[in-house]
């Protein structure tokens, strides 16, 4: 009975075998971070060769958390699952972590430009919503962002608009870092 006790309570740990050393070591499953995923856009193209059409898919997918981390990514190949899944793991690899006030909003305005394309991000009071739209959208949604007013200008193109959008975020400063490398106090910024 006193056995039966024993190995209940005993810890029971699964063991890898490492192939390199030969040696075996405990088994530590790391959780994996839930990151949202949206597929921004997907377009075909076409190379016509002697043989025929050669058809190849992109894919443009964004990637969050919704407490201040967002990724963007491209892949291309010859099936749209397949640029979905590279484009997915470019996104991953890429994520950034941005500044937001108060779990809502940026702390100031900010004006990015990528390619032909103007992004411009207000911050907004509370209740305000996202004031966005197309890609811009989509950033901010996945990134977080609560409340915000923004103006793109220039080229609408998905991509160009959503790696402005992530420059400009990525550029915000907390009032903290800015009273730093200022010398001054916080309330001395705000005014």
């Amino acid at each position: 009975m006193e056995d039966k006790e024993n190995v209940k309570n005993t810890e029971v740990k699964a063991v890898k075998k490492d192939f390199k050393t030969g040696m075996k070591k405990p088994f530590k499953k790391t959780p994996t971070k839930t990151l949202d995923e949206v597929v921004l856009e997907t377009k075909a193209g076409v190379k016509v060769t002697k043989g025929g059409r050669q058809r190849r898919f992109q894919a443009v997918v964004l990637v969050g958390d919704k407490k201040g981390q967002v990724g963007l990514g491209t892949g291309k190949a010859n099936e749209v699952s397949e640029a979905v899944k590279k484009a997915r793991q470019e996104a991953t690899k890429n994520i950034v972590k941005i500044s937001i006030v108060d779990g809502r909003t940026i702390p100031h305005e900010v004006v990015r430009k990528e390619g032909a394309t103007t992004v411009i991000l207000k911050p907004a009071f509370a209740g305000c919503g996202l004031v966005a739209g197309g890609a811009v959208r989509s950033v901010l949604d996945i990134a977080g962002v609560k409340d915000i007013v923004s103006k793109s200008l220039g080229s609408r193109k998905k991509i160009n608009v959503a790696r402005a959008t992530i420059n400009a975020l990525v550029s915000v400063k907390p009032i903290e870092v800015e009273a730093l490398e200022r010398g001054k106090t916080k309330e001395e910024i705000l005014g």
